[in-house]
C-alpha cells in the first residue's frame, strides 16, 4: 500500500472466530509488510457498545470507516486497523487498532475478552480505555483485564526464581503504551472539595489508594495500583452525550452542526492529544517499527511477554510461521535477519544467479560454435589420413572464436575446460585411426594433448585460486563490516536500555511522590527498593558478548 493513498477502509488484523480462536489475517500482514514509515499505534478498548468506534473514525479524520453499530449487540469482532498518514507527523503513519468490545453476555467468555485487552495493550503505543458514565469503582473493576494480565504476568515471572522485586513492573513500563481514559456520556461537574478541578485530576483522584492491608483495601488499590505503575503515562478526557438520545443510533450520519458543541469541543482536544503525543511504537529494547520491521515483527515481538501465558489450546494461527504450539505460545518466534546478514544473503543469491547464468551463456556458445565440428565428426571428415591435425586446427579455431565471445562471465575458463574434456575421446579416436601417422607420432600427439590438458587445468586452477582469494577477501571485508554493524547495533542497543531504564526510574518517583502525598510510607518504601533494584541494573557492567558467531 502506498502511504500517498490511504487505505480507503479498515480490515481484519486479528479475527475472532465464534469458536474463540484469534487468526491473524494475511492481508493485514502484506498492507504491514509495505509500510516502510515510522509507525504511531494508537489502540481504543472498553466495554461493547460505548462509542469506541466513533472515536477512531475521528481520530482518522473520518464520519466513517470502523463500524458503529446500533443495537445492543457487539458490533467489532477480533482487532480492526486502519493505516493512515499521520496528521501531525511528516513521514509516519498512523495505526489505528479498533477492537471487540469487553463484556458482551452473548460471547460469555472472559477469558477471550483478557486476550483481547491484552493484545490492545501490548500492540499499542497509546491506548485509550473507553468507559461510561464516571470514574467509579465499577468503572475500576472492569479494569480486571489489565490487572489479570499483570498479576499472571507477575506469577510467572516469580516462578522463574530469580527476579527480584520491582523487576516485573520496570519491564511492563518498558513495552505498556501510554494510558487515555475516555469517560463517556459524562453528566457531573468537575469538582472536588468545593474547587473546580481539570479532567487529569479527576482522573489522579480516581486513582488514589486505600489505606490498609485488608482484603477489601487490595481488591480497591489492584487496579489502581496497576496504572500507576505500568503505564508510562496517562490522561484522561471527559465526553458530554454527543446528541439527543433518539440521535445517538444515527451518530456518524449526524453532520458536526448537529451534534452538541461541548462535545465537538472536547473531542477536537482529545484527537489533537493523542495525535501530538502519540509516539512511534517500539518493540522490546526500544527498536522503532517501520522502516521493513512490521508486520510478523511487530505481532511477535508485542506478544513476547504473552508467550508464558497463552492457555492451552488456543491456536493464534495466520502467516506467522508453521507449527503452531498448542502448550505455551502458538507462534515460533523467529529472529529477523540483521541488515548485514540480508546483505550477505543477496550476495550469495547473486553471485549463485551470476554463475548460472555465465555457464548457460558460455555452454550455448561452445553448442553454436562447435556445431559444424559435430557435424564432421558425424560425417567421418577427419577419418581421413592427415585428419587428426585438421581436427586439431577446427578446434583451436572454435576456442579462439569463443574467446572472442563478449560477456561470457566468471565460468568462461571453466565450462570450456569442461567442453574440450568432454571431446578427448573423440580426439583420440581420429588419432588411433590416423593412417598418416606412425605409431611414434601417434605417441607423440598424445602426449602433446595431455600436456595440454594438463596446462588448461594448471591455468584453470590458478584461475580457481584467485577467484577463491578474491571470494574471501570479500568475505573478510563483509566480516568486518558486520562485526562494525553489530557493535554499533550493540551499543545502540545499550543507549535504548538504558533511556527505557531511566524512563521506568522516573516513573517510579513520580509514584513515590504520589503515594508519600497520600500517606502510604509503607508503599513508597517499597518503591524506594525497586527503584534501588533498577538503579543496581543500570550501573551493573554490560559484558561485550559475541559479536560474530
Amino acid at each position: 500500500i502506498a502511504m500517498e493513498i490511504p487505505m480507503p477502509a479498515p480490515i481484519c488484523l486479528i479475527e475472532n472466530s465464534p469458536a474463540g480462536e484469534l487468526r491473524v489475517q494475511q492481508e493485514a500482514l502484506q498492507v504491514l509488510a509495505e509500510i516502510s514509515q515510522p509507525v504511531v499505534v494508537v489502540g481504543i478498548a472498553g466495554l461493547y457498545r460505548t462509542g469506541k468506534s466513533y472515536l477512531m473514525n475521528k481520530l482518522a479524520s473520518k464520519r466513517t470507516g470502523f463500524s458503529l453499530g446500533s443495537t445492543v449487540q457487539s458490533h467489532t469482532k477480533g482487532i480492526w486497523m486502519w493505516c493512515l498518514p499521520h496528521p501531525r507527523r511528516a513521514g509516519h503513519t498512523l495505526v489505528l487498532l479498533d477492537t471487540e468490545g469487553l463484556g458482551d453476555v452473548e460471547k460469555g467468555d472472559a477469558k477471550n475478552d483478557t486476550w483481547i485487552f491484552a493484545l490492545a495493550v501490548l500492540l499499542s503505543s497509546t491506548l485509550v480505555y473507553n468507559s461510561m458514565g464516571t470514574i467509579n469503582q465499577q468503572a475500576m473493576d472492569q479494569l480486571h483485564y489489565v490487572t489479570e494480565l499483570t498479576e499472571r504476568i507477575k506469577v510467572k515471572a516469580a516462578g522463574r526464581g530469580s527476579r527480584q522485586d520491582g523487576e516485573d513492573s520496570a519491564e511492563f513500563v518498558r513495552f505498556f503504551p501510554a494510558f487515555v481514559w475516555a469517560v463517556r456520556d459524562f453528566t457531573l461537574q468537575l469538582e472536588l472539595d468545593g474547587r473546580e478541578i481539570t479532567e487529569d485530576e479527576y482522573l489522579e483522584n480516581g486513582l488514589k489508594l486505600k489505606p490498609g492491608s485488608s482484603r477489601q483495601a487490595q481488591l480497591f488499590n489492584l487496579p489502581r495500583e496497576c496504572i500507576r505503575q505500568f503505564f508510562p503515562a496517562w490522561k484522561c478526557f471527559v465526553f458530554v452525550q454527543p446528541a439527543g438520545r433518539r440521535d445517538l443510533a444515527r451518530l456518524e450520519e449526524l453532520r458536526e452542526d448537529e451534534l452538541e458543541p461541548e462535545f465537538r469541543q472536547q473531542v477536537t482536544q482529545f484527537c489533537r492529544h493523542v495525535w501530538e503525543t502519540s509516539k512511534p511504537k517500539t518493540i522490546p529494547g526500544g527498536h522503532p517499527l517501520g522502516r521493513g520491521t512490521l508486520g510478523s515483527t511487530w505481532l511477535m515481538g508485542c506478544w513476547g511477554p504473552l508467550a508464558p501465558l497463552w492457555p492451552q489450546g488456543r491456536e493464534l494461527s495466520g502467516s506467522l510461521g508453521q507449527g503452531m504450539g498448542h502448550e505455551a505460545f502458538p507462534l515460533q518466534l523467529r529472529c529477523p535477519l540483521s541488515p548485514q546478514d540480508k546483505l550477505d544473503s543477496k550476495r550469495a543469491e547473486l553471485c549463485r544467479r551470476n554463475e548460472v547464468a555465465s555457464s548457460d551463456r558460455c555452454t550455448a556458445a561452445l553448442m553454436e560454435l562447435s556445431q559444424e565440428l559435430e557435424e564432421r565428426v558425424c560425417e567421418g571428415s577427419y577419418s581421413v589420413p592427415g585428419g587428426y591435425q585438421r581436427l586439431l586446427a577446427d578446434q583451436r579455431e572454435m576456442v579462439e572464436k569463443y574467446q572472442l565471445v563478449p560477456g561470457k562471465g566468471i565460468m568462461a575458463a571453466e565450462v570450456l575446460q569442461e567442453f574440450l574434456k568432454s571431446k578427448e575421446t573423440v580426439a583420440q579416436a581420429v588419432l588411433q585411426t590416423d593412417q598418416s601417422l606412425t605409431d611414434r607420432q601417434r605417441e607423440i600427439e598424445a602426449e602433446r594433448a595431455r600436456a595440454e590438458a594438463a596446462e588448461r587445468e594448471a591455468q584453470l586452477s590458478q584461475e580457481m585460486q584467485a577467484k577463491t582469494e578474491q571470494l574471501l577477501q570479500d568475505q573478510e571485508r563483509s566480516h568486518q563490516e558486520h562485526v562494525r554493524q553489530l557493535t554499533a547495533k550493540m551499543e545502540e542497543d545499550r543507549r535504548q536500555l538504558l533511556a527505557e531504564q531511566q524512563g521506568a526510574l522516573a516513573l517510579k518517583l513520580q509514584e513515590q511522590e504520589r503515594v508519600l502525598r497520600e500517606g502510604f510510607r509503607g508503599e513508597a518504601a517499597r518503591l524506594e527498593q525497586q527503584m534501588q533494584n533498577l538503579r543496581q541494573e543500570m550501573n551493573r557492567p554490560r559484558r561485550s558478548g559475541c559479536v560474530v558467531c
